[in-house]
């Protein structure tokens, strides 16, 4: 079995359109979706309808969760707020879309597990941990997160290393990575449409690749386990980067143009 996996598009069509057309070349058998589909001041609607018109094997993260909530509590939709905006943008055949999309989901009899954060959340690092104040190269740059320890992965697990899953797939923290853990590998394959982002929860932090590709991987299981390619794909990211700027967004407009994070005030 090969896979392509692809995670937190966040709207980011020419990266989707880049890294599909890369899937395509790979000779896969099937591509999984991890979540954080549409969320971002760029394209959600004309990604979610290349999306659906795909049928590409889906699960929802905390950004669809949100823009639900948004939609259904009758929120004002702020066009300057990441899911406000996408809020906005959407029609009632996306949203009744994000609405049959599964929190979690099993493939392969079993074998593989597909979530967006951890198995047991959508807002939880897997693979990563902040830390607050954590200095990552000690030269009074704190970044608030770091690479998570085998034990951390372990036990963000749970009650999912019992499930007979070899592979796991999870999104969120957009850091391409992967952990074995006992009988298990954990793979975050990056994040198609957002390379660096600032969050505060659940302490301040900063999430940097360095580098404004679009990420994704392959799995393809053998003989020996599970091979796993972490691909970086090139596309037109300043084009996407002026995009941002003309939403009034300088940071998301900073960290597609650069890959790191904007350590300014969002316009």
């Amino acid at each position: 079995m090969k896979l392509a996996a692809i995670s937190d598009i966040h709207g980011n069509l020419p990266a989707l359109e880049a890294v599909l057309a890369d899937i395509e070349r790979q000779g896969v058998d099937q591509t999984v979706n991890l979540g954080d589909i549409l969320s971002g001041p760029l394209q959600p609607a004309e990604t979610a309808d290349l999306l659906m018109a795909r049928g590409f094997t889906t699960i929802r993260g905390n950004h669809e969760r949100q823009v639900l909530e948004l939609i259904d509590q009758g929120q004002y939709l702020d066009p300057l707020a990441t899911d406000g905006y996408t809020a906005a943008q959407l029609t009632a055949a996306h949203v009744a879309w994000i609405r049959g999309l599964p929190e979690s989901l099993e493939l392969a009899g079993g074998d593989i597990l597909l979530c967006h954060g951890t198995p047991g959340s959508d807002l939880v690092y897997w693979l990563e941990t902040t830390v607050p104040g954590f200095d990552r190269d000690g030269a009074g740059h704190p970044t608030g997160i770091r690479p998570a320890t085998e034990e951390e992965v372990r036990e963000r697990l749970g009650g999912a290393a019992q499930g007979g899953h070899s592979l796991v797939l999870c999104g969120h923290t957009h850091v391409p990575r992967l952990v074995q853990c006992g009988k298990v590998l954990v793979v975050n394959p990056g994040s198609v449409g957002l390379p660096a982002y600032d969050d505060e929860h659940p302490h301040p932090h900063v999430v940097e690749n360095g580098a404004p590709h679009a990420r994704y991987a392959i799995a393809e299981k053998n003989a020996a386990g599970w091979r796993v390619d972490l691909r970086a794909v090139s596309y037109g990211h300043e084009a996407q980067s002026r995009v941002a700027a003309g939403r009034g967004r300088a940071d998301w407009a900073h960290a597609l143009a650069t890959g790191w994070a904007w350590r300014g005030s969002p316009g």
